[in-house]
């Protein structure tokens, strides 16, 4: 992971991230995280509203290429969700975008139907 700027404080929505205090609040509400999901959720709130690849999180947040057998991110986006989700119910802060990446939502909701699993189509191809 890059090196937290001293200081350095990450906003998305009602989340707030302070990676070098390995800190983040959501809602006023402390989040209970490791450091492998502080740095997960940190890379994601440093590109919040961009699709951001498996294989990029990987390289940042494990040091090191992806090995497409590894669903680490997955395991580690879905305990992120959960905790979001006790801290602040109803919630819907990390998007997949299938055959992409994940996206994190400053709006802590969907601009999709609601959905946190988004397919994406070429409409050309049809």
């Amino acid at each position: 992971m890059e090196s937290a700027i001293q200081g350095e404080v990450l906003h998305a929505g009602a989340l707030e991230v302070r990676p070098a205090e390995y800190s983040a609040v959501v809602a006023g509400r402390q989040l209970s995280l490791t450091v492998r999901e502080l740095q997960l959720l940190t890379a994601l709130t440093r590109r919040a509203e961009r699709i951001v690849s498996r294989e990029e999180l990987y390289e940042e947040v494990w040091g090191r290429q992806l090995d497409k057998c590894d669903r680490s991110v997955d395991v580690y986006v879905s305990k992120l969700r959960q905790k979001l989700e006790l801290a602040l119910p109803g919630s819907n802060y990390i998007h997949t975008h299938f055959g992409f990446g994940y996206r994190l939502s400053a709006g802590g909701s969907s601009p999709y139907s609601g959905s946190s699993h988004l397919f994406h189509t070429d409409a050309t191809s049809r």
